[in-house]
């Protein structure tokens, strides 16, 4: 692990360990620097890290304040959502209308005259390609999807229409990327990667998309709860 990954690591950690409620500051760089036997530049990029994901404010003058909302979030950080948008572009490798498999049609609540949309897009982030992503969205309610649209922002163009985004439904399989896969990244066939599974769900239940990502920079950090109760459920005590 790099010296700036375990930091913002090792941070985390103890901004979780804080019982005590109220404002709390984290020390100063030169101390820090100085606990973990790094230079200051690596503690400032950990604590950039920290403050793009909302878990640090860092006040000019004040110091480096903890945002106790921040703790309340079991998702800290991943590398598709902490990234700024200005260090994200998409490219639409292609976008077609299809008619919904059985699984589609399950999934949206269609019948097999309905239509879909199906694209597929390259994220780059600094400028290097790190993820595919094939997507399928029904066209009833979307029929104006477009090239533009899907090098932007999904959820604001679903957004703009007026619906109200409820949650996202996620699953993660590690995956080995394909020969059609690698030629798209830029990688060697094999490589290791991430594969997400997303399904956007609106508020009231309608699915609005589901998307099948690879992505070959995937990092995640949780903080989970301990629950008593599952684990005296998996022990097999009822």
């Amino acid at each position: 692990m790099k010296k700036k990954e375990f930091v913002t690591q090792d941070l985390l950690s103890k901004i979780y360990q804080i019982s005590a409620p109220g404002p709390r500051k984290l020390p100063p760089e030169r101390q820090l620097a100085q606990e973990y036997g790094v230079s200051r530049f690596t503690i400032r990029q950990a604590l950039e890290k920290l403050a793009s994901i909302g878990v640090v404010n860092i006040v000019q003058g004040s110091g480096i304040w903890i945002n106790e909302q921040a703790r309340n979030n079991p998702l800290v950080y991943n590398s598709i959502t902490e990234k700024r948008f200005d260090q994200i572009r998409f490219r639409m490798i292609s976008l077609h209308k299809k008619r919904p498999d059985r699984d589609e049609q399950q999934i949206f609540g269609l019948n097999e005259e309905s239509f879909i949309w199906q694209f597929c897009r390259l994220r780059f982030v600094d400028e290097q390609a790190v993820q595919i992503e094939i997507s399928r969205m029904p066209v009833e309610g979307f029929a104006d999807l477009n090239q533009q649209v899907i090098e932007r922002s999904i959820q604001q163009y679903v957004l703009g229409k007026g619906y109200r985004i409820s949650h996202l439904l996620t699953t993660y399989r590690a995956v080995s990327v394909s020969r059609e896969q690698a030629v798209l990244l830029g990688c060697k066939k094999g490589s290791p990667a991430m594969h997400i599974s997303n399904r956007g769900i609106l508020e009231g239940g309608q699915v609005y998309e589901i998307s099948d990502i690879i992505d070959i920079n995937y990092t995640c950090t949780y903080v989970i709860p301990h629950n008593r109760e599952n684990l005296t459920f998996r022990q097999g005590g009822g």
